[in-house]
Formats: C-alpha cells, sequence, structure tokens
C-alpha cells in the first residue's frame, strides 16, 4: 500500500515571518523607514564612503544642527554624531517620543 504524508494545517507556512522594523543609528528606535546617511557628506568627499541608516526626523536635525563640512571633520562616525554636543537636547527629546506621534515638518500637506 503507498504510503501518504499528512500535512497538517498551515504547514508549510504560507507566509514570511514579519520582518524587524528597522532601527535609526541614530537615536535607536525602532521606526517605520529609515533613510540613508553619509557619515562624510557626499559634497566633502564622502560619496562611496560609509552609510548608517537614520529615521527622518534624526537625519534632518543632523542637517539642521551641523553643517556638512562640520560633520566631515568632527562626526566621520555614528558614535561621534551621537556625541555632538549640538545634538544632545535632540537626541533626549526625541528618544521619548513614540514613532507614531512624529510628523515630518518638511512634507507638504
Amino acid at each position: 500500500m503507498a504510503r501518504q504524508r499528512l500535512r497538517s494545517a498551515g504547514w508549510p507556512p504560507t507566509t514570511p515571518p514579519p520582518a524587524a522594523a528597522p532601527q535609526c543609528g541614530l537615536c535607536e528606535r525602532a521606526v517605520q523607514a529609515t533613510s540613508r546617511h553619509h557619515l562624510v557628506p557626499r559634497e566633502e568627499g564622502g560619496r562611496f564612503g560609509p552609510t548608517v541608516d537614520l529615521c527622518q526626523p534624526c537625519h534632518s536635525s543632523v542637517h539642521r544642527f551641523l553643517s556638512n563640512r562640520n560633520i566631515a571633520r568632527h562626526y566621520p562616525s555614528v558614535e561621534a554624531l551621537r556625541a555632538a554636543e549640538e545634538l544632545q537636547t535632540y537626541l533626549r527629546w526625541i528618544r521619548k517620543q513614540r514613532v507614531e506621534r512624529i510628523v515630518n515638518r518638511r512634507g507638504g500637506g
């Protein structure tokens, strides 16, 4: 007699497990989306250099509080950015915020 294989319901799984939420490299929160930040700005010669994924509020704030030249000279790593005096007040604030509540002020509408 031929042997039959029984399959339990739902096996093998038809949908992949949910992917982990991306994490911001600066504020270290789990966020919905990230953007690539060049640790040495492209304008300062960092086009092919190392990058880090940042949430949009952090990415915007880095460029708001620090010039590209200043980033290139003094903050060429994530650790250096986290320690930047200009970002400390912002980082203390952002780490307390829920991701859903932060709105990109530059967006239209």
